[in-house]
Order: C-alpha cells, then structure tokens, then sequence
C-alpha cells in the first residue's frame, strides 16, 4: 500500500510538473503574441517608413515654411504652372511664347489644374485659395523629400548621421526658399530625392529600380535638365549591373516608354497634336543655346557665385564633409561636380538650376557636422541662425512688391461689378508680376512683351527693350488715342521721373505705394508705384 501511494504521488506529481510546464509553454507564446500585436501596432504608426511624429513634424514644418514665403523668385514660379493651370480650366489667361513654340509640356500644369478644377466643382475657386492650396501641395511633397532623405540616410549609415543630415536639409536657406514654390525645378528636386531612396546605393534596403527609374522618367517629362545631374548615376548603375540587357529592355526601356507615352498623350490633348516638347526644349536651351536671349554669365559664374549662394554657410561643412565621407559616397560627390560643370557650359545660368543637387550636398555637410565634437553645438547652432536669417529675409522682405501689388488688382474686381470698366497696365520689365492666376476675374490687363527673336533677325529688341529705349516717346506713340488709355498704371519707381509728364498731362495721380526690395538694381526700383486716371475729380470706373 505505501508503495503503490508513493507511486501514485509521483505520477500525481509527474501531471502537476507537466501541468505547471504547459502553463508556462502557454505564458511564452502569450508574451510572444502580445509581442507580435505590439509590433503590428507600431508599424501602424509608421507613415513613409518613418515614425508618425517625424514625418507630421516636417509636414507641419514645411506648411510653415509655405505661409513664411511670400516674395517672388524667377517668373517661371507662375508662368509656367498655376498661369497654364489657370488658363487650362477657366479659359482665360495668357500663355506665354514657349507654349505656342511647344517648348513646355502641360504635364507638370496638370497637377495644379487638377487642383483648381476640383477647387471649381467644389464651389471655393476663390482667389486666395488658388494662390495657396498648389503651394501647400508643393509643401507637403517637399516634406516627403526630406523624410525619405532621413530614412536613406539612417539606412546607409546610422540614426546619428541621419540627424545632421536632416538637421542641414531642414535648416537650408535656399531649400527653405524655394521648395514651397510651384517651379520645375521645385518638382525636379522632389523627384530627385524620393528617385535616390529607391537607387541601388552600397547599403540601401529600399532598393528598386523600377521606382527609382519611374521618379527619374517622370522629373525628366517634367524639366528635361534633370538627365544633367541623373547621367552619371545611371551610368554607374548601368555599370555595376550584372543584367545588363535586362536592365535596359525591361526596366529603364519599358519605364520610358509608359512615362513618355503619357505625357505624349496630355500635351496631345491640350496642344491638339503630336509634341514631344522635351526634345523642342533640350534643342532651344542646349543645342541652339538661346536662352543667351534672357541673359550670359561667365563660365567660372557657378563656382564662383552660383554655387557658394545656393549653399550659404553650408560651404565649408560642405568641403570638411566632403574629405569624411565613405567611398560609397563618391558618386554623390561627382553627380554634385559634373551638375555643375554642365551647367557651367551653358551661357544662361541661374541659382534655381542647381537647386536638385542641393540634397545631395547635405549629406557631406551631416557627415561633417556629426564628426565635429566639441565644436557640434557652436557650429549647430550657427548654421541655423545664419540660414534663418537669410530664409527669413528673402521669404519675407527681398522682392515681395510684385506679389503685394496683386491684392491692389484684385480690389479692382471686388468694388465693381462690371470688370471692363476698369483696365491695369504692368509697365515692368516682362512677367513681373503673376497674372490671371493671382486675379481669378476676366479683368482687362496687358504687361510689356519681350519673346525671343526665332527668326534669326540681326539687333532684334522686344517690346520691353523699345518702351526701355525711351518711355515717353513710347507712350505718346501707343496711347495716342485717349480712348484707349489703362485706368491704371503699374510702375517700378525709377520709371516714374522718365514718363512723369506723360503722367500729368493724362490725368494720372499716384494713389498706392508698395516696397519691393532694399536693392534696386537696372530696370528694378526699390517700390512699386500705382497710378489711377480721375477725370473731374471722380475715379474713372
């Protein structure tokens, strides 16, 4: 009897262990389980491969980067997208001549009108909102370009690294300038940055080259240029390639051929026949070189002030970085030097031009920010407040005339009802100010023409460069009937002395003031003047 109540204890005992080892088996896959559904939750948090809070914090930066700009760049910022946009849904508006040459696409446009038309179906095309609601879209693309930089960067090397280089993306003056603004060269950068996050760098874990190919094909439809900084990236790529033949016929050359019909089908609708406007626009500015008709620069113009501009007090973080930097980082490098020496060999040269390379430069200026040790916070900190400085200014006071002078326009739409009673003359240095798209009424306005002689004509002038010749003269000529005369005139004030008799003896009197910039320079006046013609007394509207 006590044997076999010993044995029964141990075999009680036996399925009480096993009992007390299945109980801890079903702990285990529990904390397992709840493991598993903690990280499902944190992907669910993740937006853009990144944390939530990160990519809402740029966001929310970038929307205010947008409202803290409000100065003009370059007329291309209006001309050739929300003017185009406008004219495309609303059926008014003036295009310029590289439209009615095909130098242009409307596929970049057609962003932007999407937005106006919906705007339009929905009943809120009102003037500020047509302003504001394509840059805040420009804004949040923007945003996304500077997450996908971080997480590239976190991917190639470490959190720590990919910290500075966010830090100098964010804190760049010129990229604070210019990336809520609707350029080309806006979209081009864009592009660029999310393009390089899919390209096969040493260590990247997002690699695909179908995306990285489709991003490229589309910047390309969109300016053309961006082959200059993408060539050498894609002959490295093509080189290190095993699938040679693979890679061209299925990847690069099936992507072109989706991208390229389909802008070839948009700019069929709306031209009304067959364009292949990159070609029109390489032919114009490389091959002919006539963009020389808006203006030459030296060759050395780039690396002498173009370049040192565009990347502020980021240069010397840029040349320190430049010597820190991993092997793998060289392609980085000479994309940055050939951009530039390409450029370099074109007459007409602008700061916006190199603005794709800009990212780029960023990552050698993080590497030497994150090398320094008891200098990180001194040179930190320097580098935001010298680029805040400079982003604050030139968003907020450097050349803000032309744009304030628009609500001065729009005036004229809300205080009558009949639009043809009143009429605006831009006599400015052509495409100023914006237009139709900052106005959103069918008010009569004209501005002085100045398209390029593309007949091969000897000492052609335009329009703007005969009225420039001798203003009064011109004037008298053009407006020799009293009929036909602007109930108002916009001028930058160094003209004013030149036509003020033409202004007297036509019944003209100053009725606003506007500053625009604290550096006048040739044709440019530190304000902007607004005459309106009274009759009697009385406001002729």
């Amino acid at each position: 009897m006590e044997k076999e109540s010993g044995e029964s204890s141990l075999f009680f005992r036996g399925l009480q262990n096993r009992a007390q080892g299945k109980i801890k088996l079903r702990k285990r896959k529990s904390s397992l389980y709840l493991g598993a559904q903690e990280a499902s939750a944190g992907r669910r948090w993740d937006l853009l491969g990144e944390n939530i809070y990160l990519v809402l914090f740029t966001i929310t930066l970038r929307i205010f980067n947008c409202f803290l700009v409000q100065t003009s760049f370059v007329p291309d910022e209006y001309w050739q997208s929300l003017e185009v946009a406008h004219y495309m849904v609303f059926n008014y508006g003036h295009l310029t001549w590289e439209w009615t040459e095909r130098l242009r696409g409307y596929t970049y446009p057609f962003i932007f009108a999407s937005i106006y038309k919906i705007l339009y179906l929905l009943g809120k095309d009102t003037v500020q909102l047509l302003i504001w609601v394509p840059r805040l879209a420009q804004a949040v693309l923007s945003a996304i370009a500077d997450v996908k930089l971080y997480s590239l960067m976190k991917q190639l090397e470490n959190e720590k690294i990919a910290r500075w280089v966010f830090f100098c993306q964010l804190c760049s003056w010129f990229t604070w300038y210019c990336c809520t603004r609707t350029l080309t060269n806006t979209m081009e950068t864009v592009l660029t940055i999310i393009a390089l996050s899919y390209y096969p760098l040493e260590g990247s874990k997002s690699v695909n080259s179908v995306k990285y190919s489709s991003l490229v094909a589309l910047a390309f439809i969109i300016r053309p240029t961006v082959v200059i900084p993408w060539m050498p990236l894609l002959i490295r790529h093509f080189w290190q390639e095993h699938r040679k033949l693979d890679l061209i016929l299925y990847q690069f050359s099936l992507v072109g051929f989706v991208t390229l019909g389909l802008s070839l089908i948009i700019d069929r609708i709306f031209f009304g026949q067959w364009t292949l406007v990159q070609f029109n626009f390489l032919n114009f500015n490389v091959l002919q070189n006539l963009g020389t008709f808006y203006g030459s620069h030296p060759g050395h113009w780039y690396l002498s002030q173009g370049f040192p501009v565009v990347l502020g007090t980021h240069l010397p973080f840029f040349i320190h970085g430049c010597f820190l930097a991993p092997k793998r980082f060289r392609i980085l490098l000479v994309t940055v030097l050939w951009t530039v020496l390409a450029y370099s060999m074109l007459s007409h040269k602008e700061f916006r031009f190199i603005y794709p390379v800009l990212p780029f430069c960023m990552v050698f200026c993080g590497y030497s920010l994150n090398h320094l040790k008891i200098w990180k916070k001194p040179a930190a900190s320097f580098l935001f407040l010298s680029n805040m400085l400079l982003a604050l200014y030139t968003g907020l006071v450097h050349q803000r005339g032309t744009l304030d002078v628009m609500s001065h326009i729009q005036e004229l739409c809300y205080k009558s009802h009949n639009t043809s009673s009143a009429s605006v003359f831009v006599m400015m240095p052509c495409h100023s100010t914006p237009y139709y798209s900052h106005v959103h009424c069918p008010l009569p306005m004209r501005f002085l023409q100045c398209p390029p002689d593309l007949t091969g004509k000897s000492h052609y002038l335009d329009e703007a460069d005969i009225f420039y010749l001798n203003p009064l003269s011109w004037l008298y000529k053009e407006f020799h009937n009293v009929s036909s005369l602007p109930t108002h005139l916009i001028i930058f004030s160094v003209l004013e002395e030149k036509i003020s008799a033409f202004l007297i003896s036509r019944s003209y009197e100053k009725t606003a003031v506007i500053f625009h910039t604290h550096w006048p320079e040739g044709r440019i006046g530190s304000h902007i003047y607004i005459y309106e013609r009274k009759l009697k007394g009385k406001l002729n509207r």
